[in-house]
Formats: structure tokens, C-alpha cells, sequence
């Protein structure tokens, strides 16, 4: 598996005259990760910001949980949002969507997921906002754990509240 970096951050295109790119958003400071909560993994798939991940690919999504049947794959899309500081880049923000996909083979499966949700989520993280009480402490652990572990100076950096929602101090 091809191991995948945060977004780099750039500077902010629309700075200047208020012409070309005035109310573009820009995902540069987005990184979209999934939890796997059958596999116990977290992982980075940048086509997410598209709706085209890999849990999401041939997939029939309702915004009913019913669709996605009792037998079931769990995942969290979270969306991380990074900033930059006087000490160096840091986990600004995290927000997360539950995703479901139903465990039937079936060429095209079913499943769970809130568009609107996901849209809100990921609008909230670009503008700061952690909202992640609603994810299983289990989710969070492996959260926490792959932060640590893929950029440990972000991590070292990030506000205490931020931290705190994840259940790290």
C-alpha cells in the first residue's frame, strides 16, 4: 500500500485583486482519512474529497441506515484540517462521517452514508470546528494513534482541545 503524506499548505490564492479564484474553495489544508473500524486501520485516500474513496466505489448510498443492512462494514471519513503556526503546522480541526457498506456480494452493494452530512462535516473542519464526540472511543484510539505515529511535531503541536476530543492530553 502506497504510503500517502498530509496536503502540503499553500498560501491562500485568493489574496489580491478579488478577481480570478474570489469563492473557490481551497481543500489544500483538508486531508480526508478513513477508519476501517473492521480492520482496526486509518489510512489516507485523497479521492475521498471527491466521494471517490475506495470503501465509496461501486456502492449504492442512502441516506437510510436500513440500506446498508444488518451485516455490515463500519468507517469513519474524518476530515483533518491543518494550519500553521509560529511553532510549525498543526491538527487544527477534525470532523468525522459514518459511513456504512453492506458486507452482501453483490456487484454494486449497498449502503449508509449522509451526503449532506459529509458536506457539513467537511465545511465545519475548514472553519475550525472539532466535532468528533459522536465517533466510538475505539475510532478515536486508532485516530489518535495513526496522528501520532504519521507526523508526531503536528501532533506535539496541536491545541489542547483538539487533543482532548480525541481523548489525548
Amino acid at each position: 500500500m502506497k504510503k500517502m503524506a498530509f496536503t502540503i499548505l499553500k498560501n491562500d490564492s485568493t489574496d489580491g485583486d478579488g478577481g480570478f479564484g474570489v469563492g473557490v474553495i481551497d481543500l489544500n489544508n483538508i486531508t480526508p482519512i478513513i477508519i476501517d473500524c473492521d480492520k482496526d486501520e486509518a489510512y489516507i485516500d485523497i479521492d475521498a474529497l471527491h466521494g471517490r474513496s475506495q470503501i465509496e466505489k461501486k456502492v449504492r448510498f442512502s441516506p437510510d441506515k436500513a440500506h446498508a443492512t444488518e451485516e455490515y462494514y463500519a468507517y469513519w471519513i474524518v476530515w483533518m484540517a491543518m494550519e500553521l503556526n509560529d511553532k510549525g503546522p498543526y491538527y487544527h480541526a477534525i470532523t468525522a462521517s459514518e459511513v456504512r457498506v453492506a458486507k452482501s456480494e453483490r456487484r454494486i452493494k449497498l449502503g449508509y452514508k449522509s451526503l449532506p452530512e459529509q458536506v457539513n462535516f467537511l465545511d465545519h473542519a475548514m472553519k475550525g470546528k472539532t466535532i468528533i464526540a459522536h465517533m466510538d472511543a475505539r475510532s478515536k484510539e486508532l485516530l489518535r494513534a495513526f496522528l501520532q505515529q504519521t507526523n508526531a511535531d503536528y501532533y506535539a503541536n496541536t491545541p489542547h482541545d483538539v487533543l482532548h476530543s480525541l481523548g489525548g492530553a
